[in-house]
């Protein structure tokens, strides 16, 4: 008997930092009863050292080549995964979390993140010389938009309203996605 193939998907939390990519995923892993996974926390488990630690000596680009060679293993079924805002650069990366999951871009404006972090270096987000956390965000958001599947937007919502509203989007694509799936196989898409 040929075993049904189940749908096993992953959910990845995509966006700039202090958009609450692991605080709502922690949550949301809780309520759906999935595992739960912070990639840096596996960076810095791998090195044996902190992040800007990783940083200082690698510099941004070692960093990055650490950071898609970790995230492009992730293997975990059930998980909701909650990767760096820089793993938009890593293309293994985003390929491995595009077949495994389905991406959730926590979308905030420039202002939001900006009245969130207030003190960029504080905050561990790592700007390129004489790169502005604006520029840092007008160059991130095309590939959140490139790689996501889902889209929330956190402005001017509470945490708990945020969590609502990614279920909600969740089940509306996951409806979505059956009745593609359904629809292809009565057309003999396959």
């Amino acid at each position: 008997m040929k075993e049904k193939k189940r749908m096993n998907r992953n959910l990845v939390f995509i966006g700039m930092p202090a958009v609450g990519k692991s605080t709502v995923g922690i949550v949301v892993a809780k309520r759906l009863g999935m595992g739960f996974v912070d990639t840096d926390l596996l960076i810095q488990d791998q090195e044996k050292k902190l992040l800007r630690e990783i940083i200082a000596e690698a510099g941004l680009d070692g960093f990055l080549k650490i950071e898609n060679q970790v995230n492009a293993g992730v293997n975990v079924r059930n998980s909701v995964i909650s990767p760096g805002g820089s793993v938009i650069y890593c293309a293994d990366a985003m390929e491995h979390y595009k077949k495994i999951g389905t991406v959730v871009y926590l979308k905030a404006s420039y202002q939001t993140i900006k009245r969130r972090i207030r003190n960029p270096k504080k905050r561990g987000v790592v700007l390129r010389e004489g790169q502005s956390l604006r520029d840092l965000y007008e160059e991130r958001v095309p590939y959140f938009e490139k790689y996501a599947d889902i889209t929330v937007c956190v402005d001017g919502n509470r945490i708990e309203d945020t969590i609502k509203n990614v279920l909600d989007e969740v089940n509306n694509y996951k409806k979505t996605t059956e009745k593609k799936k359904k629809l292809d196989r009565e057309l003999g898409k396959n």
